[in-house]
């Protein structure tokens, strides 16, 4: 294949390539962009120099924006973040003000936007799904806490759902087509995915176990095995040249952040494993605010996510949680269905298992939730012959969609209540 018909398929791929797809394109952009414009234009809340973390639901915005964040969880976002920065900095003049914001914002909606295109090529051209279910998992998606926020947040979580979702549709291509992952590919994505977020790394690797025959031929096993390691000596060497070359400040970073984020036990560990980590990211619990300070003197309000506190919230994460399992269970055979749910476990571990951040696992949502969709994707696939469990499905879908958009605009006005006190 030519290098110029390369780079058409790749931009087919991470682009609208249809009328449809742009149409979804521009429809979100357009919504997310309405509410990240007006935030960006009336708040201070999505840059302000002298708030460096927690302003809002725990997101680092200033860090990020400003240095990539820490280097031990964040090893080269702060090459992507430099980048960002300074070429914001050029159309602003220098100067972090509101046009500043306001390009952060826009920025974030594109990518999410970008995400949510991902998400539709996915079930339309993996799942193969009719267009109206993925239009409407689709929409279902674009509703959850996780894609509301991210749309408006500069963070390295906004570029990582796109990078996760992006790399889960082009692996599938591949498997679909019984080929092998190009070690370009895994490189890049070690290197982008890995970059922003260390532990994501694995999750570039998981699919290469599924390769057609990779087990039963010592010629595939080594290719793939050289393959993983010319990608993670490229990963390596550009960490240590980030921290020059000290790894001894890696592992003792690693033991102090471990100990600051998993030790919070405020609440219930099952509340917080149900309420922020598997519904947080979805669902938007009620808020509360809390005094904070930057270590320099400026005290500023910071609102956080509560646990739930109505039934309906635990039934709608409960019965979401359920059809996903039963998604799962029902297409246990297919191999795609097996890497979505490997790297959904990779976060399950750290996170429920570990406890690593654990108090505050809704901000953690652009590392996984895009399985859910997906995941419902591949549950009306296992029913593509069976009308009347499709109806009940859609029906479902429907429903939980109505009451996920009530929900969350309901949220999002007391977020706003929030800005008009403390952020103006």
């Amino acid at each position: 294949m030519s290098i110029k018909s390369k780079c058409i398929n790749f931009f087919k791929i991470v682009f609208p390539s249809t009328l449809l797809e742009l149409g979804i394109f521009i429809f979100f952009l357009s919504i997310y962009g309405i509410l990240g414009s007006y935030i960006a234009l009336n708040y201070r809340i999505i840059f302000d120099s002298r708030i460096p973390w927690d302003a809002y639901f725990s997101f680092d915005n200033k860090a990020i924006v400003m240095t990539g964040g820490s280097f031990e969880r964040h090893p080269l976002s702060y090459y992507f973040f430099n980048w960002i920065r300074e070429v914001i900095l050029f159309f602003t003049n220098g100067k972090m003000d509101v046009n500043f914001r306001l390009i952060l914002a826009w920025l974030s909606n594109f990518i999410i936007s970008l995400s949510l295109v991902q998400v539709y090529k996915y079930l339309k051209n993996i799942i193969r799904l009719p267009h109206l279910l993925n239009l409407l998992i689709v929409f279902f998606f674009s509703l959850f806490s996780t894609n509301i926020l991210l749309s408006f947040t500069p963070e390295t979580y906004t570029y990582t759902l796109f990078l996760l979702v992006l790399f889960n549709y082009y692996t599938a291509i591949k498997l679909k087509k019984d080929g092998k992952i190009a070690g370009s590919a895994l490189a890049l994505a070690g290197v982008t995915i890995g970059g922003l977020t260390v532990t994501n790394i694995v999750k570039v690797f998981i699919p290469i176990i599924f390769e057609k025959g990779l087990f039963k031929s010592w010629k595939k096993f080594g290719n793939a095995t050289l393959r993983v390691l010319i990608s993670a000596v490229i990963f390596i060497l550009l960490y240590l040249n980030r921290i020059d070359f000290k790894y001894q400040n890696i592992l003792s970073k690693s033991g102090e952040q471990y100990e600051k984020f998993s030790n919070v036990n405020s609440t219930p560990i099952w509340d917080m494993i149900y309420s922020y980590f598997f519904g947080g990211n979805i669902l938007f619990p009620s808020f509360f605010i809390r005094e904070k300070h930057n270590m320099k003197g400026f005290y500023y309000k910071a609102i956080f996510m509560e646990v739930y506190s109505t039934a309906f919230s635990y039934i709608f994460i409960g019965l979401v949680l359920s059809f996903i399992l039963w998604s799962y269970f029902k297409n246990f055979k297919n191999n795609l269905v097996q890497i979505l749910m490997l790297s959904f476990l990779v976060d399950i571990a750290i996170h429920c298992v570990f406890r690593f951040g654990l108090h505050t696992s809704y901000i953690y949502g652009g590392h996984y939730v895009f399985v859910y969709p997906l995941f419902l994707g591949w549950l009306f696939y296992a029913y593509k012959n069976s009308p009347k469990i499709l109806s009940f499905l859609t029906a479902s879908i429907s429903a939980f969609t109505v009451f996920l958009m009530l929900n969350n605009y309901h949220r999002m006005i007391d977020f706003f209540e929030f800005l008009n006190l403390y952020y103006i």
